[in-house]
């Protein structure tokens, strides 16, 4: 089911016939400057920010976030529409059953799939940490942060074009769209739902998870546990889900990114159990801890009066003083005797 994106939105249970009607687009100039686009950036740009500022934390430094914006970004974009086409496939085909490629690319309309961002993240940044030598597990504890917080601020997108609400509900937030012009629904306002959710799992890393992170990856697989239940209950509630093709389970057409949510949730709460219950981490082992060592070290070298180290030669005739003269090995009985004895004068 679709809501008309001229027609106003409305809370009835909250504002009484109180009424919003915003352009999608906001600036007419060419096709236009939508405001999928603009929110979508500025939860891009909020994210980056928040990444540069905690990158410190991580033990990683801005020019590496830097350095994995400019590849991850087109990636994600990318990611994100060809995850949503794969599974809407039939909204891009013309009357003959020809793929419209025209309609393919035009995501200033809506869709984009956050799991199509979200994997097509993770292998720019497996790629990106090989590359420079860098904990995954630190990046990605930064990268979900700025995650959250664009996923916070890019689920209001979705309320600006009338798209990714849930089914019909007599609740007192309950939000009512037009799908006609005389006809209208009222509905779960299901990415209010998910921006909520995410704002909690940001709060919930910045000032609980993070602070006792035991080792590279907690934040991320809290990530996958926190998102992947909230996103299997709101994806419940929705109208517009992309379905797994014809698939079904017990009569039941499957959700994919309701699939996808359960399997990362089960994933991650299996790896959390793994590494804080079993393998025991020590907090030395955190890039950040590693980093300020290293720093340690270096500053300590380079102090006024600090030993510089010595060569392997130099090292070895230290250690031989600080032993002092070595002990003559005992001769034979032999030799001793004829060192007792006189030399006489035709020795040569």
């Amino acid at each position: 089911m679709r809501a008309l994106q001229d027609m106003p939105i409305s809370f009835p249970g909250l504002f009484g016939d109180w009424e919003f009607n915003p352009d999608p687009i906001a600036i007419h100039i060419g096709h236009g400057v939508y405001w999928y686009g603009i929110i979508l950036a500025i939860g891009l740009l909020a994210g980056l920010l928040l990444c540069l500022k905690q990158s410190k934390r991580y033990g990683l430094t801005e020019d590496n976030v830097l350095d994995m914006v400019l590849w991850a970004v087109p990636s994600c974009i990318i990611g994100a529409r060809l995850y949503y086409v794969i599974f809407y496939l039939d909204l891009y085909r013309n009357a003959d059953g020809s793929l419209n490629w025209g309609e393919m690319v035009a995501v200033w309309d809506g869709g984009l799939a956050i799991y199509g961002a979200v994997i097509a993240g993770t292998i720019v940044a497996f790629f990106y940490t090989r590359h420079k030598k860098i904990k995954l597990g630190a990046m990605t504890d930064l990268a979900v942060m700025g995650l959250l917080l664009g996923q916070c601020i890019g689920r209001w997108a979705n309320f600006i074009n009338r798209e990714a609400f849930g089914a019909e509900t007599t609740l007192p937030w309950r939000m009512r769209l037009w799908v006609s012009q005389y006809q209208s629904i009222e509905v779960h306002p299901t990415f209010f739902y998910e921006s909520l959710w995410n704002l909690i799992g940001l709060l919930l890393i910045l000032f609980v998870v993070s602070r006792a992170r035991r080792f590279d990856g907690e934040n991320t697989w809290f990530y996958f546990l926190w998102y992947g239940l909230g996103r299997f209950w709101i994806e419940g509630l929705r109208t517009d889900s992309l379905y797994l093709f014809d698939w079904t389970f017990m009569g039941e057409p499957i959700r994919v990114s309701q699939a996808l949510s359960l399997l990362l949730a089960v994933t991650a709460a299996v790896m959390l159990f793994y590494n804080i219950r079993i393998k025991k981490h020590s907090r030395d082992e955190l890039l950040v801890n590693q980093v300020a060592a290293a720093a340690a070290a270096k500053a300590a070298a380079a102090e006024p009066g600090a030993e510089e180290p010595l060569a392997p030669a130099d090292a070895a005739g230290e250690a031989e003083e600080a032993q002092g003269p070595l002990e003559e090995e005992p001769q034979p009985a032999e030799t001793q005797n004829e060192e007792r004895e006189e030399p006489d004068g035709n020795a040569h």
